[in-house]
């Protein structure tokens, strides 16, 4: 794997990504190295870091999207969790979306990875401060209404005008966006 000329390239168990700016490049190659440099990049190890897998959701009429506000680290985040062990991220992006939206069937717009994000989560009694190498998905919510789960203190559709107010790593959803709705033709 030539980890010099990242662009477009496939990772096992991950898919294809196509970066659009700076930032997505730097994300990507960062995460193909690690990946290539790391045998155990999908186990949930502190030590090294590892790979986790998100889900943007968007809501039926591709205006909002659904938040949970993460018990642990206080913050409004997308749905996602660890791969532990499962080299399959986009499987693990659609299990935690399940699991953690109580939404009965969401869909998967596209395989293509949407976005990369590679982000310090602070130490905290049981593991030391470690890097995700966040990998997210892109789906649309079919049916169900959402249920809070043991992980969040609270569900929200938050509309995609206003994801400015959130932190980057969600706020990146709005600025992508208008881009894949034309590439996905929706």
């Amino acid at each position: 794997m030539n980890v010099h000329d990242v662009s477009g390239q496939a990772i096992a168990g991950i898919g294809r990504f196509t970066p659009l700016d700076a930032r997505d490049r730097d994300m990507w190659a960062r995460l193909v190295r690690f990946c290539a440099n790391e045998p155990r990049a999908f186990e949930r190890d502190p030590q090294v870091g590892h790979v986790t897998a998100s889900a943007f959701v968007l809501s039926p009429d591709l205006t909002s999207v659904l938040l949970t506000h993460h018990a642990k680290l206080d913050r409004w985040l997308q749905l996602g969790g660890h791969c532990d062990g499962i080299q399959d991220a986009c499987f693990n992006a659609t299990k935690e979306a399940y699991e953690e939206s109580g939404l009965s069937h969401i869909r998967l717009l596209t395989p293509e990875v949407f976005d990369v994000d590679v982000h310090e989560i602070p130490a905290s009694a049981k593991e030391p401060a470690h890097l995700h190498y966040d990998v997210r998905y892109l789906f649309v919510a079919e049916a169900g209404e959402p249920l809070v789960s043991e992980e969040s203190h609270a569900l929200a559709w938050v509309p995609l005008d206003q994801l400015g107010e959130e932190a980057e790593s969600v706020a990146v959803l709005a600025r992508k966006w208008p881009l894949w709705r034309e590439r996905l033709d929706l």
